[in-house]
Parts: C-alpha cells; structure tokens; sequence
C-alpha cells in the first residue's frame, strides 16, 4: 500500500514538473514571438519612412559623400495621400538604398524566425510535429522580400527582368497575406483553449485587417494592371505596406505579458 502511494506521488510529480516545463517553453517562445514581432513592424517602417525624409531633405546632404541621386530627390509630399512618390523611387537610389536593402533583408530574416517560432508554438500545444501551411508561406513571403530588396535598384535594360521584379513583389504580397490568414485561422479555432495566453479583441483586429488586405488586393488588382492611375497606385503602395506590418504590431499585444 505504502509502495502505492508512493508510486502514485512520484507520477503526479512527474506531470506537475513536465507542466511547468511545458508552461515555461510557452512563455519563452510566447516572448521572443513579441519581441520579433515589435522588430518586423518598426524596421521597415522606419527604414521607408527615413528614405522619404531623405528624398524630400536632399538638399542637408549635398556636398558630402553622401550627395543624393537625382533618381531619388523629391519635393515635400504625403504619399500616404496624394500618391506623388513610390516607396521604389524613395529607396532605390543611392543613398537610401543603404538604409532600405539592409532593413528588408533584416525584416526577410525576422519573419524567418517569426513563421518559425509560431510553427513550433503550435505544434508543441498540439503534441504534433509537422510544418504548418502558414509557416511554409511566411518563409516563402521573407525570402521574396529579401530577393526584391537585391533586385531593388540594379539597371537592367531588360523587359523580362522589370517583369520578374514585379512578380517576386507580388509574390511577397500574396504569400504574406496567406501566411496571416492561415495563422489567424489556427489561433481562432483554439482561442480558447488559449484564452489565458491571447487577447482575443486583438484576434478579432487581425482577422479584420487580414480581411481588408485580401479584399483590397483583389479589388485593386484591375487598377494595377491598368497603366493610368499612377499617384493612386503609389497611395496604395504606401497605406498596403504599412498594413501589411500592421499585422506584426497587432502580434505584440495579442500574446499577454508573460512576465
């Protein structure tokens, strides 16, 4: 009987410390999610937005190394609004491109490690051991980024390569905004199992924002595929980028401190 008793202590011992272990791995990935997530949206959000000071602010930097190209100068503008200056013309030129290529390429390792550390985050709740749709999209939408933030800028008198230049943008697009949809997916069927992890208002938030995404992509995809409209086409570029990283600020507060 002792013999029992002692045994049934020793399991339930057993399951307490593989709780705790288990409850310790969520909060450490539930913690570097936040963080990542705080990196993906303020470095490239930081970085466009300093190349436009840059292209309107020309002028503080003539006379030094760092002279800007005409490529790149512009007068005031919100191209939030008014759509007179591409995130492309912002960037490209020399010497914001030493500031965007960089942040993208960072941003393109981030969402790495983002897609990543979700994938497992999921697969540890679920006593699975597989690579999750999302993850596969988001890493796929990181090495896009990073492709296009190479190509961005290099002269190639080439009608092919302008083309696939669009397309791997585009197909950094496409595979971002799946990744999210599929992820919002899995952590509403189970929020609320998560219910002490999650802020489920900010659930409701990203799946609203990822809904708007994808129906302001195919809504707008005529327009884009005209030549015209061009100053509403750059308004776009802006507001839809910075949408598109609004997903990784909302990421932060959806997870709860876990300290």
């Amino acid at each position: 009987m002792a013999e029992e008793k002692l045994a049934q202590k020793k399991e339930e011992l057993e399951k307490e410390i593989r709780k705790n272990n288990q409850k310790t791995y969520f909060m450490n990935e539930i913690t570097q999610i936040r963080k990542l997530s705080l990196w993906i949206f303020f470095t490239p959000f930081i970085a466009i937005n300093l190349c436009l000071l840059i292209s309107q602010n020309y002028e503080i930097l003539n006379n030094t190394i760092f002279a800007v190209d005409m490529i790149g100068r512009s007068g005031f503008t919100i191209p939030y609004i008014d759509g007179s200056l591409s995130i492309s013309r912002a960037s490209r030129t020399f010497p914001q491109y030493l500031i965007f290529k960089p942040a993208m390429i960072l941003t393109a390792i981030l969402l790495y490690y983002y897609w990543k550390n979700n994938n497992d985050l999921i697969n540890k709740y679920k006593s699975t051991n597989i690579n999750y749709k999302f993850k596969t999209f988001g890493i796929l939408s990181a090495i896009f980024l990073a492709a296009h933030s190479v190509f961005l800028g290099i002269k190639f008198d080439i009608q092919i390569y302008k083309l696939l230049r669009r397309v791997v943008l585009l197909a950094f697009i496409i595979f971002e905004i799946i990744a999210q949809g599929i992820l919002v997916y899995h952590f509403f069927k189970i929020k609320n199992l998560l219910s002490e992890l999650i802020n489920k208002k900010i659930l409701i938030y990203k799946i609203i924002l990822v809904s708007i995404l994808a129906t302001v992509a195919v809504l707008s995809l005529p327009i884009l595929l005209n030549k015209d409209n061009i100053h509403f086409k750059h308004a776009l570029e802006w507001n839809y980028f910075v949408g598109v990283i609004l997903f990784y600020l909302l990421s932060k507060f959806f997870w709860k401190r876990t300290t």
